[in-house]
């Protein structure tokens, strides 16, 4: 185990660099100049913008501003944004926030996408299965900000039974409402995939041996579809906490959540280009290890699969 978490963690550093790079590289060509916008309409003296671009190094060379963007990441210090703020301390006060919203989404569509999908797949082409998949395919077509407002509207304001609106310190209860909203469509894939998948391996060998060997449906259904259906499955959850993460900010607009998505749109209308891509580089470090834990639950998943 401890051999293959090295050699996992000897692939992560090659792609987290280029990743790195490439998010550097494409957050720093963008057309404009952030420290000449500083000053609105009236602008900035030219002494006072070169005195600027000094401290935070952009006039030195591409590869030098991304060295020293790595050198900060390594030692935890990405420097302050043009209003003073240590980048620090705005990233520790907007990821845990989106970090709970997103985990609590993804606690939301693994257990009703799994306990639906599953249901599907046992019975498919019944009236359920029917059901479910149109449900999930209209909760595919219809837009994420859409169902934020009606949710928003018809739970928050008309039912009266979730607060519309997170704040600026929100607790669980405040963030559930947002949780739904942001699961919805993921809850959908998770459904279709689960349910198709079980689809699959309730007509595979293994297991018509399984129920000729005179085992009881409970055992078949759970040691052998279950287990064999999630491997895509929990591949496709480790990968979408990332994504929750990173598409958060249309739900944390609806529902005023100082978060990720807020912080990051506001340094992109600024123009506060470290802000932006120091933010980008931690959800992909938590898209990296999402991704190791996924690999390290296929072991317990797939009985072929062994890292010695």
């Amino acid at each position: 185990m401890l051999w293959y978490l090295g050699r996992r963690l000897l692939q992560v550093i090659p792609v987290f660099l280029g990743a790195t790079l490439l998010l550097y590289g494409l957050v720093f060509l963008r057309p404009g100049d952030p420290v000449a916008g500083l000053g609105g309409e009236r602008g900035l003296p030219e002494a006072v913008q070169e005195q600027i671009r000094q401290q935070y190094n952009l006039d030195e060379p591409f590869i030098v501003q991304y060295l020293l963007f790595l050198k900060g990441v390594f030692t935890l210090d990405f420097g302050v944004d043009f209003r003073g703020r240590e980048i620090t301390d705005v990233i520790a006060q907007a990821l845990p926030v989106t970090f709970q919203l997103a985990l609590m989404a993804l606690v939301i569509e693994a257990v009703f996408g799994l306990t639906f999908g599953l249901i599907a797949g046992m019975r498919k082409g019944g009236w359920f299965d029917g059901t479910v998949l149109v449900i999930s395919l209209l909760v595919i077509a219809v837009p994420t900000f859409v169902i934020g407002f009606v949710l928003q509207f018809v739970v928050g304001v008309e039912l009266g039974w979730l607060p519309v609106t997170a704040g600026r310190d929100p607790d669980f209860y405040s963030l559930l409402l947002p949780a739904i909203v942001l699961a919805a469509t993921s809850f959908a894939y998770v459904l279709r995939l689960t349910r198709t998948s079980v689809a699959e391996n309730l007509s595979a060998d293994y297991v018509r041996t399984a129920r000729a060997k005179g085992l009881r449906r409970t055992q078949v259904n759970g040691r052998h579809v279950l287990r064999n259906s999630l491997i895509p499955v929990v591949t496709f959850l480790g990968a979408d906490l990332g994504n929750l993460m990173g598409g958060a900010i249309v739900t944390e607009g609806i529902f005023n959540i100082n978060g990720v998505g807020g912080t990051l749109y506001d340094a992109i209308t600024r123009g506060e280009n470290i802000t932006v891509v120091s933010l980008t580089t931690v959800l992909v470090l938590v898209y990296i290890a999402a991704n190791l834990v996924v690999d390290l639950l296929y072991a317990a998943l797939d009985p072929r699969i062994r890292y010695a």
